[in-house]
């Protein structure tokens, strides 16, 4: 474990992204392979389910270091992060388990959800009596849910990149989709071999990074002519890959979840697809030729088998606007331009009446008639355009000056702010929890809170 607090402080300590990046290097490099693994498992993102909840923590922490609830309460109130809290309320220790990772999450985080109460809190009463003060630290955040290092995915993909001596774009296809962390999956990652994986962790059913679009902020005039670009309606569905691959067909979401039994009429269609094909696109409920709204399609969400009453109700299209993969070649390397003809030879290729349409290119000479067009777009079920540069490449993650989304502008409503309360962590002496209410007879009516999206400055 000591390898991965090292990781951490470092990274926290640090705001140059070359000593971020190599402090990565270093860890992935001389952390044993499973620890090494669940270190790239947690710093992309993935969390173990807290269990017990901060109340009771805070109660246990109380009776574990003698101090009252109530001042234990006053100290998080002031602190705003209770990891901190508790690691500062517990006698300072140097020294701590020796312990490698793996084996403090099998029999530690992961051993929690199947404990009973007085086992949970042996678990933690164990934790807080051997570990260091910086093991402590990093513990409390992993079982919290909490663990953020402010190191974005590209650097931590670019760090084991450099590691495995491959380009970027090809580990973070390696590292796609879900998986479990072991010195098995870690090696397969470097050196791309399969040789011992589990089935379900091979890359035959692991989808591609999912290239983003940043919102328009400039004007569009500034973009160069509309020639230059390819223009689509911003469908408001889920965002999924549809993987067709020897005799599979899978769709994966945005957050790389495997969502397959969620639309199983999707999944027929995709076993129409030749194998080797790979669809980006956008799942949405259809009706009389438009989409349905979002929550229409938050009712097929989540479940593991979807009534025949429900598939007739809330039908599910998958509107194709790019595509990954052909003829089992990775394709992401050629130009907006180059896999729009591809996508477009795929409906020759396929039955009619099948649940797949290829989103519309749209036309405009000018700007200006876009701007016109964008404005039917709350009438159409859409949230505005997505503009993509006819020359750029599928890309990974967010790069800025390729896709662009030209969404609608938001609808505003007037509010009065009736509670104001202190946030958490670094926010913790500012007062940046809202709630806000709308008049209603002459009452105020609670409506929504409000806790991100504003800079120390404006609040």
């Amino acid at each position: 474990m000591n390898n991965f607090v090292h990781l951490y402080l470092q990274l926290e300590e640090s705001n140059r992204t070359n000593d971020k990046v190599q402090a990565l290097v270093q860890y992935f490099r001389t952390a044993p392979d499973e620890s090494a693994c669940w270190g790239l498992w947690f710093l992309l993102g993935n969390r173990v389910k807290r269990v017990v909840n901060t109340t009771v923590q805070r109660e246990w922490i109380a009776e574990e270091s003698g101090i009252p609830l109530w001042l234990v309460e006053e100290c998080y109130t002031n602190v705003g992060d209770l990891s901190e809290t508790i690691s500062l309320l517990l006698p300072r220790r140097e020294e701590g388990t020796q312990e490698p990772l793996e084996k403090i999450v099998n029999q530690t985080l992961l051993s929690l959800s199947k404990a009973n109460d007085a086992e949970r809190r042996n678990i933690f009463t164990q934790v807080w009596q051997t570990f260091s003060t910086d093991q402590l630290f990093l513990w409390q955040k992993l079982q919290s849910g909490g663990f953020r290092t402010g190191v974005a995915k590209t650097l931590v993909i670019r760090a084991l990149a450099q590691v495995a001596g491959i380009d970027p774009a090809e580990m973070a296809h390696r590292i796609s989709g879900k998986w479990e962390p072991s010195a098995e999956v870690y090696r397969s990652f470097l050196t791309g071999t399969q040789e011992g994986l589990s089935p379900d962790a091979k890359p035959l059913l692991r989808p591609y990074p999912f290239c983003l679009a940043y919102a328009l902020e400039q004007e569009t005039e500034s973009l160069g002519t509309t020639a230059e670009w390819q223009i689509e309606w911003k469908w408001d569905g889920i965002r999924a890959q549809l993987i067709r691959r020897d005799s599979e067909a899978m769709i994966w979401s945005r957050g790389e979840e495997l969502i397959s039994e969620q639309f199983p009429e999707i999944v027929e269609l995709g076993m129409l697809l030749p194998s080797g094909t790979v669809l980006d696109g956008e799942l949405l409920v259809w009706k009389e030729g438009k989409p349905e709204p979002f929550s229409s399609l938050q009712k097929r969400l989540g479940r593991k088998k979807v009534s025949p009453k429900m598939l007739k109700e809330l039908p599910c299209y998958f509107m194709a606007y790019d595509v990954l993969e052909w003829n089992n070649q990775d394709v992401r390397n050629q130009s907006t331009k180059e896999r729009r003809q591809l996508l477009e030879l795929l409906p020759g290729q396929l039955p009619q009446g099948i649940p797949l349409q290829v989103s519309p290119i749209l036309k405009g000479d000018t700007w200006e008639e876009l701007r016109t067009l964008r404005a039917q777009s709350r009438d159409r079920g859409v949230e505005g355009f997505m503009l993509k540069r006819l020359t750029s490449t599928y890309g990974v993650g967010r790069t800025k000056g390729d896709w662009w989304k030209w969404k609608v502008e938001p609808y505003t409503c007037d509010c009065v702010m009736i509670y104001a309360q202190a946030g958490h962590g670094r926010r913790a002496q500012l007062h940046t929890d809202y709630t806000f209410a709308v008049w209603n007879n002459g009452e105020l009516v609670p409506v929504m809170k409000a806790y991100s999206g504003l800079t120390d400055q404006e609040i």
